[in-house]
């Protein structure tokens, strides 16, 4: 009697979720050449989140680009109850977003890419805004943008050579 081997299980490190996929055309002489073009982002929701872009012949292929592009752009973000630490406003070509932590219990309110940014940072209460321009793209650059230039209070007391109690007085 034949024993059979357990099958390993892939443990995925990152959740992604696909933000936009586009059809982009090439028009040479013989005609038009359809790619595509996929937006991924991908995070822990443990306080590390990326974005990557992707193109290719076929949507599959698009999207696996991308994912690995997402995965060499990680950065991490600090985390207070699970918000942000203070206001900020992420820029990014004409668009901006602006981002405020929120009280415990008030959730997720983000619009499309905004939303699937900050759920895989591991998020659970911000409030967002999308000030200019909004195509994708340029509103996930600006919210990674944002999420990027926060300080946690003991990273400004320590630039400032301070204690923690002096800076918050």
């Amino acid at each position: 009697m034949e024993q059979r081997r357990p099958r390993r299980q892939e443990v995925k490190e990152f959740e992604e979720r696909v933000v936009t996929i586009n059809r982009v055309t090439k028009v040479v002489k013989g005609g038009r050449k359809m790619r595509f073009a996929a937006l991924v982002v991908v995070g822990d929701k443990k306080g590390r989140v990326g974005f990557g872009t992707g193109k290719a012949n076929e949507v599959p292929d698009a999207i696996r680009k991308a994912s690995e592009a997402a995965k060499k752009n990680l950065i991490t973000v600090p985390m207070v109850h699970g918000t942000i630490t203070h206001e900020i406003t992420g820029n990014f070509g004409s668009g901006s977003v602006f981002l405020k932590p929120a009280a415990e219990g008030t959730g997720i309110i983000a619009g499309g890419p905004v939303r699937a940014v900050v759920e895989l940072a591991g998020y659970t209460n911000i409030l967002s805004k999308c000030l200019g321009s909004r195509t994708p793209i340029n509103m996930v650059r600006a919210t990674i943008d944002g999420l990027s230039s926060l300080k946690t209070v003991q990273h400004v007391a320590e630039i400032r050579e301070k204690s923690v109690e002096e800076i918050y007085g």
